[in-house]
C-alpha cells in the first residue's frame, strides 16, 4: 500500500512535513475558539450543541475508519492536494454562510478533509523519517501545532469582534490556501494508483478484516488504548475546566489566563520530548505523564479556590510529556506497508474517547452531585493507561 515517489524537491525531508503543523495548529485553534459559540447561535440550545458535537465526532470516526480504503485508491500526494484545496474552499464558504443548514452541511463536509489532512501529515513524516526517526519529527510537528494553538484564540476572537462570529472560518480558509502553496513548493509527484471499482460489500468486508487484524495485534491494541486514555483526559479537561473555574467564582479573564498558561508547557517541551524519548524510551515518559496526571486529577477532585487553578496549570506538564509521543507506539508497531491501512483505525480512538468519556462523566456527576467528581474519572483513566504501559 506504500506509494512510490517519482520526484520531489531535493531538500525535502521529514521536517518539511512536520513544519506543516503550524497550519493545522492555527486552523484547529481558530475554529475551536468560536466553534461552540457559532453552534449555539445556530441551535439556540446548549444541550443541542453537545448532541451536535457528538454526532460530528461519530462522523469523523467513520471517515477515519474508511481512510485506508481511500489511501488504496488515491496517492497520498494527490489526495493531500485535494484535501487542502477543498478545505480552503469550504471554510471560505463557511465564513460567509448565513443559513444554518448550509453551515452544518459545509461543517460536516469540511470535517472529511480535516480528518484526512490529520492522517496524511504523519504518514508523510514516516515516509521521510529516514535516520532522523519519528521521535524528533513528531516532536517538531507538535511543537508547531502548539505554537499555532497559542496564537490562534486571540487571532480568532479579534477577527470575530471586528467582522462577525463566522469570519474566523474565512481566516482558516486563507491558512489552508497558504498550506497548499507550501506543499506545492515541495514538488512531490507520486505514481498514480489504478482506479478500482468500489463495491460496498467488499469494502465493508475488507474494513472489518482490517479492524480484526488491528486489535488481534497486542502492540496495536496497546497503542490504541494509550491514545484513547490520552484523549479521555483531553476531552474532560476541555469540557469541565472552564465550568469548574467559573463555579469557583473566577472571571472569564482568569479562565483565559489559565488556558493560555496551560499551552506554554506544550510549546516548551514538545521538541525536548523527542530527544528524551529517543534517549530514555517512549514508555518511560508516557508512564510518568499518565501517573502524574492521575495524581493531580485525584487532587483536583477535592480541591477548591486558587488550588484548583494551580492544578489546572500544573497538569499540562504531564500532558506535554504525552502529546508528542502518543502516536509513536503505532509507528513502532506498524510496518511501512501497513501504516496507511491501519492509521485511520488507530485514530478512531480519539473520536470514541470524545463520545464515550463525556457520557461517563455526566453519569458520575449525576451520581455524586458535584462537577469536580469528573476528575475521579480522569484520574482512573490516566492511572489505568499508565499501568497498561508498564505491563509487558
Amino acid at each position: 500500500m506504500s506509494d512510490k515517489y517519482i520526484s520531489m524537491h531535493q531538500k525535502l525531508s521529514g521536517f518539511s512535513f512536520a513544519n506543516l503543523g503550524i497550519f493545522t495548529g492555527l486552523a484547529s485553534g481558530i475554529i475551536g475558539a468560536v466553534y461552540s459559540l457559532v453552534l449555539l447561535d445556530i441551535l439556540k440550545n446548549p444541550a443541542l450543541v453537545g448532541v451536535y458535537v457528538s454526532a460530528y465526532f461519530a462522523f469523523a470516526m467513520a471517515i477515519s475508519l474508511f481512510a485506508g480504503e481511500i489511501f488504496k485508491r488515491i496517492s497520498k500526494a494527490r489526495l493531500f492536494y485535494i484535501c487542502l484545496l477543498a478545505a480552503a474552499i469550504i471554510y471560505a464558504m463557511m465564513g460567509f454562510s448565513i443559513r444554518p443548514a448550509t453551515f452544518i452541511t459545509l461543517d460536516f463536509t469540511g470535517g472529511i478533509f480535516q480528518v484526512l489532512i490529520g492522517l496524511l501529515i504523519p504518514l508523510f513524516m514516516a515516509d521521510f523519517s529516514r535516520e532522523v526517526g519519528m521521535e524528533k519529527l513528531n516532536a517538531r510537528y507538535w511543537f508547531w501545532i502548539n505554537v499555532g494553538a497559542l496564537i490562534a484564540p486571540l487571532l480568532s476572537l479579534t477577527v470575530a469582534d471586528y467582522f462577525g462570529i463566522r469570519a474566523p472560518f474565512f481566516v482558516v480558509a486563507v491558512i489552508y490556501a497558504i498550506g497548499l502553496l507550501v506543499f506545492s513548493s515541495m514538488r512531490i509527484i507520486q505514481e498514480d494508483k489504478k482506479a478500482a471499482v468500489i463495491q460496498a460489500r467488499r469494502t465493508l468486508r475488507y474494513l472489518w478484516r482490517a479492524v480484526l487484524v488491528f486489535f488481534r495485534r497486542k502492540s496495536f491494541a496497546r497503542a490504541y488504548a494509550v491514545l484513547f486514555g490520552n484523549y479521555a483526559m483531553v476531552a474532560l479537561r476541555g469540557i469541565y475546566v472552564p465550568i469548574i473555574v467559573m463555579e469557583n467564582g473566577f472571571s472569564k479573564e482568569t479562565l483565559g489566563l489559565v488556558l493560555t498558561l496551560g499551552i506554554i508547557p506544550y510549546v516548551i517541551l514538545s521538541q525536548p520530548m523527542g530527544w528524551l524519548a529517543k534517549k530514555y524510551g517512549k514508555k518511560l515518559w508516557l508512564s510518568i505523564g499518565f501517573f502524574s496526571f492521575a495524581a493531580l486529577a485525584f487532587w483536583a477532585s477535592v480541591a477548591s479556590g486558587w488550588t484548583v487553578l494551580l492544578i489546572f496549570v500544573l497538569w499540562q506538564i504531564p500532558g506535554a510529556f504525552i502529546e508528542p509521543l502518543r502516536d509513536l507506539l503505532f509507528f513502532d508497531a506498524a510496518k511501512k506497508e501497513e501504516r496507511a491501512r491501519f492509521m485511520g483505525i488507530f485514530r478512531t480512538a480519539s473520536a470514541i474517547a470524545r463520545i464515550v468519556i463525556p457520557m461517563v462523566a455526566a453519569i458520575v456527576i449525576f451520581a455524586f452531585g458535584a462537577t469536580s467528581s469528573v476528575w475521579i474519572v480522569a484520574g482512573i483513566m490516566a492511572a489505568a493507561t499508565g499501568l497498561l504501559l508498564l505491563k509487558k
